[in-house]
Parts: C-alpha cells; sequence; structure tokens
C-alpha cells in the first residue's frame, strides 16, 4: 500500500459549471510531489477530459472521493453545502467566502483547511497561482467574441464593390485582466476599440493594445495595494457616470468588467443611459455575478432595452472549460509545490503565499471579519 498523501478532484456539483480542478496532464507531476491522485468519475467530461486519460496518467477512478483522501481539489467546492465534505481535509478551490456565511459553517463543521484561490497575493512569485487572472482572461476573450456575434455588423472595416463599411466601435470599460483580453481580442477583430479606467497607469496597457484610453479626473489615489481599483466617493461616481455617457452613447457595444473584491459592483451605466443607446447596440456584463455594471444587467439573461441588448453572462469561463481547466489545473499545481516538502504536507505560515490563502485552518477561520 502507497503510504503517499491522496488528493480528490470532485466532480463539480453545479450543473452549469463545465471545468475540472485537475487535468490528466499535470496528473504524473502531481504523483511526483508524493501524492496518489483519485478522481470523481466523470469528473473531467463535461471540459472535455475523459476517466481514461486520467487512468493513463496514473490516476485512480473513484464513483465518490472517500475519507482517506488528504487534499481535495475542485474550481467550486461550496456549490452545495450539504454535499459529503471530507471530514479534516485541505480543500483547495475558489470561494465566495467573504459573502457567504454558509461557506464559514461548514468549514466549522467539518474541520476543514481552505486554502481559497481567490486569496492569492499579488506578489511575483504567486503569479503561477493567480486563477482569478488565468479565469477573468479566457472570460474577456470570450466577451469580444459575444460583442462580435451579438452585433449585426462586422467589427472590421469592410471594403466591398457596393460601398466601405466603417468599423464597429467598442468601448470596454475596465482595464483588468478581463478587460485587456477583451481590447486584445476584439482590435484582433478589426473593431475600433476605446478602454477606460480610473487608474491611469491601466492606460499604457490599452495603449500598447492598439486601443484609445480615455480617462476622466480622478484623485491619485485609485489603486490599492494589490493593484486593484478602489471603491470610489458618490462625488467622484457621478463625474464618472457624466463622463462615460458620451462614450457609452456613440459605442456599438460595450464590455464593462469593473469589480471590487467583497464588493458589489460599481455602477457605470445608469439606466437612463442605456435607454438613450442606439438600436441594435449591446453590453456585455462581466460583473453580471456581482451586482453587475449596468442598472439593467440581470444575471444569466439577455434584456432588451429599446432595441440595445444588455446581457449579464455567468461564468463565462466555463463556456471555454477545456482551456480553463488547464491553466486551472496549473494554479492549483502552483500551490501543491509550495505546501508539498518531503512527499508531505508542510503548512508554514512564515510562507506569504500560505498565510494569504489558507483562510481557514482545522475549521478555525484565519482571515478578520
Amino acid at each position: 500500500m502507497s503510504s503517499n498523501i491522496i488528493l480528490g478532484v470532485k466532480k463539480e456539483e453545479d450543473p452549469s459549471e463545465n471545468r475540472v480542478s485537475i487535468v490528466p496532464k499535470d496528473i504524473k507531476a502531481i504523483i511526483a510531489l508524493g501524492i496518489d491522485v483519485n478522481v470523481e468519475k466523470g469528473a473531467g467530461v463535461k471540459a472535455g477530459y475523459s476517466d481514461e486519460e486520467y487512468i493513463n496518467s496514473g490516476a485512480t477512478i473513484l464513483e465518490n472521493i472517500n475519507e482517506n483522501t488528504s487534499l481535495v481539489t475542485s474550481v467550486n467546492a461550496f456549490y452545495n453545502n450539504n454535499s459529503n465534505f471530507i471530514k479534516n481535509s485541505f480543500v483547495i478551490s475558489l470561494s465566495d467566502i467573504r459573502t457567504n456565511p454558509e461557506i464559514t459553517k461548514t468549514c466549522k463543521e467539518n474541520s476543514i483547511s481552505l486554502f481559497a484561490m481567490e486569496f492569492v497575493p499579488r506578489i511575483a512569485r504567486a503569479q503561477k497561482l493567480d486563477a482569478l487572472s488565468s479565469q477573468a482572461s479566457i472570460a474577456g476573450y470570450r466577451a469580444g467574441l459575444i460583442a462580435a456575434t451579438s452585433l449585426k455588423k462586422y467589427l472590421p472595416l469592410m471594403m466591398t464593390a457596393a460601398g466601405t463599411i466603417p468599423p464597429s466601435s467598442i468601448l470596454v470599460l475596465g482595464a483588468g485582466v478581463a478587460g485587456l483580453q477583451a481590447i486584445a481580442t476584439t482590435k484582433r477583430l478589426g473593431a475600433d476599440v476605446t478602454g477606460y479606467d480610473i487608474r491611469l497607469a491601466a492606460g499604457e496597457q490599452i495603449e500598447s493594445l492598439g486601443a484609445k484610453f480615455i480617462s476622466d479626473e480622478v484623485p491619485e489615489d485609485t489603486e490599492t495595494k494589490g493593484g486593484y481599483a478602489k471603491e470610489q466617493t458618490k462625488d467622484n461616481q457621478k463625474t464618472q457616470l457624466e463622463f462615460l455617457k458620451e462614450y457609452i452613447l456613440k459605442s456599438d457595444a460595450v464590455i464593462t468588467t469593473a469589480a471590487i473584491p467583497g464588493r458589489k459592483a460599481p455602477i457605470l451605466i445608469e439606466k437612463t443611459t442605456v435607454e438613450q443607446m442606439k438600436p441594435g447596440s449591446v453590453i456585455i456584463d462581466l460583473s453580471a455575478s456581482s451586482g453587475g455594471n449596468c442598472e439593467y444587467t440581470k444575471l444569466g439573461e439577455i434584456v432588451n432595452i429599446n432595441g440595445t441588448l444588455v446581457n449579464g453572462p455567468n461564468n463565462l469561463s466555463s463556456d471555454m472549460a477545456y482551456d480553463a481547466s488547464i491553466v486551472y489545473s496549473k494554479n492549483i499545481f502552483g500551490l501543491l509545490e509550495i505546501i508539498m516538502e518531503d512527499k508531505q504536507i508542510n503548512i508554514n505560515l512564515e510562507d506569504e503565499i500560505i498565510d494569504a490563502m489558507l483562510v481557514f485552518e482545522n475549521g478555525k477561520s484565519r482571515i478578520e471579519g
């Protein structure tokens, strides 16, 4: 019998989730760390990975991961709080622990140690673990494709025998990872792209992709230490809305990506602005899951307002599950490399990555509030 640590790969319980937390090509590298890998039957099928691929890579297929499992990996382990959680295990997953008290209850009742993948610190050494960025990049790419297929227009300039058709105008609000990928994607497709961000430092990144950069007058201190945009004052928000309205009304499609970790998404497009947009215009709101940047956004729905479509997609990364799973699996492997030492789990809280990501230890919270 092997005395290795056992890692269990959960089959996602969310019916809308197509991703899997570990892909077959990473199994051998995980085994080399001194970890045996058990995969729940069918865990990778929706992402495009068969049970046979896992077996051929050295994993074992089980109907359900069992109580001998030390490490449990998942995309969203806490979708169902009545799931059979392995007591005293380490769970590695994305979570919404900041806003969902049920997760705290589940961790306490099952003495779970939780590595929350959204708590990866913004430091150079942790970049390969950055699941939020890896998934946001895919969502931004997907949003660009949705813009292209939702408009009843060409994206690029087209010269035809019947005349020249001008390029579509795309406005991307928020130049984080998702926004920059949306800019790059729509620019590659030939659109006339403009990017907006309250962080002036984002301007160079927007312009490096060939897009125009716009910014209103904002206070200098608009960025957190982690590189995220700060929540604005009411006066600043009002100025921001007035500034953006002009550009929104001129655009064929608007992709919004602005988010504040652990908080409701800021409103960037008011109802009155949507009502004045050109018929046939499109809004794709990537912040729909945290309330939306547009006042008309409804999560998982496309709302038609006077001919303008307001799309509030849910979990766009899941739409591209094959590649999304590859990068997420690499993110988790990066953490496994840090916590495994001499083929045993070693939790060194002096490591700033472990300290930031281990939000529950043996059922006890390590985060404030």
